[in-house]
């Protein structure tokens, strides 16, 4: 009976991780056209602690090829403590790094619910002068077309909202390229996902959308209680209001970068933050998903019991394995050559036997463990 089970859940694991990456393909790559620019867009950054980082990101602001009276810059100190305000002001003041004509506003975050970021955001907008809003975190570096290609899509499209690909950048530790491989699966999923026109998550690192669809949903209203997801729950009511006009921009020109987490302890963190959200998204696929992914992790740990109790064969055991280690391969090979990543591949097959404990395990400390999250400590 329990290889039957076993059997059953590989199956629909094979069945939804072969859909997402049959979803893949379906999303068109975006190639730029160099039409003349014409949507103005307020950046917004949220930051607490990120003296190290503001640096890269707002020099790669600096080089941002879009006409700079099209985009302003909020950045929103959220109670930092490292003097990051002091050395933004000293970088645009000393002008060691050239914004030109560029408008950069730093504002106070305003708190008003349990999310310090979503109150960083609901802070920017309501003084930020542009329809078009993009989200960024202060340990990214963007892309030189970055607003280009939004622009671009907006034009083509009608987008209401727009959700575009973000990777790690950094060292190749084995710790790096493990949870980089991860990242990329979910980034994987998350285009196969808009390829089946059943949108399951986004990133806050960048995401676009219009101040006037954030206020007409009354923007993280009803979830400002839990402390992340100042981005997937913002999708899911902007799927609500209009799923045909959110789009996801699969362009290399879009994708930012950022950093992974410095060690396995940050790492546990922050994918317990990421846990946390998800439980409390309504979307039933997203549900359906999460659950079969979580059941084809446990399956695989579950084969080394089952041949030791002989309540499985060998055969069986090495088959499941392989077509759960191949279909994931699939979605990863595709995800890796669309990042320009492949070379992470190398590291696949012991990522691959690590994962499975390490889904699972967050997966079960997310029930009981709270997590800490910039020098703060959240309730699960």
């Amino acid at each position: 009976m329990l290889t039957f089970l076993f059997i059953f859940i590989i199956i629909m694991y094979l069945f939804i991780i072969g859909w997402l990456s049959y979803g893949f393909d379906k999303v068109d790559d975006f190639k730029l056209q160099d039409l003349p620019p014409k949507t103005k867009f307020s950046v917004i950054v949220p930051f607490r602690n990120e003296a190290k980082n503001l640096p890269e990101l707002l020099d790669s602001i600096s080089k941002l090829n879009y006409p700079k009276s099209m985009f302003e810059i909020i950045l929103v100190d959220d109670d930092s403590e490292d003097g990051s305000a002091s050395i933004i002001d000293r970088l645009i003041k000393d002008k060691s790094v050239d914004f030109g004509q560029l408008d950069i506003l730093v504002i106070k975050n305003e708190r008003a619910s349990n999310s310090p970021k979503k109150d960083a955001i609901t802070s920017a907008i309501k003084v930020s002068k542009f329809n078009w809003i993009v989200t960024t975190d202060a340990d990214c570096i963007l892309p030189k077309f970055w607003l280009d290609t939004f622009d671009e899509s907006i034009q083509l499209k009608s987008s209401n909202c727009i959700v575009a690909p973000v990777t790690y950048h950094g060292k190749q530790s084995f710790l790096n390229r493990f949870q980089t491989l991860d990242f990329l699966s979910l980034q994987g999923a998350t285009i196969g996902s808009f390829g089946i026109e059943k949108p399951l998550m986004c990133n806050g690192a960048n995401f676009a959308y219009r101040k006037s669809l954030f206020v007409s949903v009354n923007g993280f209203e009803g979830n400002d209680t839990i402390a992340s997801g100042d981005d997937v729950f913002l999708l899911e009511k902007f799927i609500k209001q209009d799923a045909k006009k959110v789009h996801y921009l699969k362009s290399n020109n879009a994708i930012v970068t950022t950093n992974p987490a410095k060690n396995s302890k940050n790492l546990i963190q922050q994918r317990l933050r990421w846990a946390s959200k998800t439980r409390h998204n309504t979307y039933w696929f997203t549900k359906v998903v999460g659950l079969v992914v979580l059941l084809g992790n446990l399956v695989c740990l579950g084969l080394i019991p089952a041949l030791y109790f002989n309540v499985t064969t060998l055969n069986v055991a090495i088959a499941l394995f392989i077509i759960k280690w191949s279909i994931d391969f699939l979605l990863l090979f595709k995800t890796t050559r669309f990042f320009k990543q492949e070379i992470l591949l190398f590291s696949y097959v012991f990522s691959s036997l690590l994962y499975p404990i390490f889904n699972v395990s967050i997966a079960l400390l997310s029930f009981f463990k709270s997590y800490e999250w910039k020098g703060r400590r959240f309730a699960k």
